[in-house]
């Protein structure tokens, strides 16, 4: 029972987020209204506006809440590209690794306890493939960015392999859509900025991830 505590305070958290109708803060709307008092406030503490923001970030992405591009907006616009880049991939991989080892302890191994065949094939091949698995997933936006969070955790991923992709993985998004959060004083939707062409380029890095693998496997047979 206890393995499945920490998973358990995180979806009271999640659900209480909810219920305060702390969401309806969480737009670029209210986010438009005040963006002048941020801009001043990060001018004034900068490192306490990073460590605030990480903090956020951190918390968003561990409790899985739906705002993790409205935050990389943001933190472009508050702290540039460097800064902005930085401090999200950063938090967002340290996120990230906190909802994957709660979901590891508890929905993974109870899952692994009572595999069968099939999962212990695709686990085999998951161990051995990791690195080219986890890159593919974290560029190619096919799935959410919460899913590819918790997905690993239910096969025996080494935590260093998720921490390395995780990283490299999301850091061309990242980039992309901090450098459209720099111009959010001046849209209205930053999504019109963020083109097809885009998307596909971060894709291709995606699919380049899998030729390791892919010669493997076409060598052993």
């Amino acid at each position: 029972m206890k393995k499945w505590i920490p998973l358990i305070i995180i979806g009271l958290l999640v659900t209480g987020f909810w219920l305060s109708g702390l969401g309806q803060y969480t737009t670029l709307e209210n986010f438009q209204t005040h963006k002048s008092d941020l801009l001043a406030y990060v001018a004034d503490h900068h490192i306490q506006s990073l460590v605030i923001f990480g903090l956020v970030y951190i918390t968003a992405t561990a409790l899985s809440l739906p705002i993790a591009s409205l935050l990389t907006f943001i933190g472009g616009f508050l702290f540039g590209v460097v800064y902005g880049s930085a401090i999200v991939a950063i938090c967002a991989t340290i996120g990230a690794t906190i909802i994957f080892k709660v979901a590891q302890s508890s929905i993974g191994t109870a899952l692994r306890s009572k595999a069968g065949g099939l999962y212990k094939r695709v686990e085999k091949d998951m161990e051995t493939n990791a690195f080219s698995y986890l890159l593919f997933l974290r560029l190619v936006p096919l799935f959410p960015f919460f899913l590819i969070n918790i997905l690993p955790a239910l096969f025996n991923v080494r935590t260093s392999t998720y921490i390395i992709t995780t990283f490299i993985g999301i850091l061309p998004g990242t980039i992309v859509y901090v450098n459209v959060g720099r111009q959010l004083g001046t849209i209205e939707n930053p999504a019109d900025l963020i083109s097809p062409h885009m998307i596909l380029a971060i894709s291709l890095l995606g699919v380049f991830a899998l030729v390791p693998m892919l010669y493997q496997k076409f060598k052993t047979q």
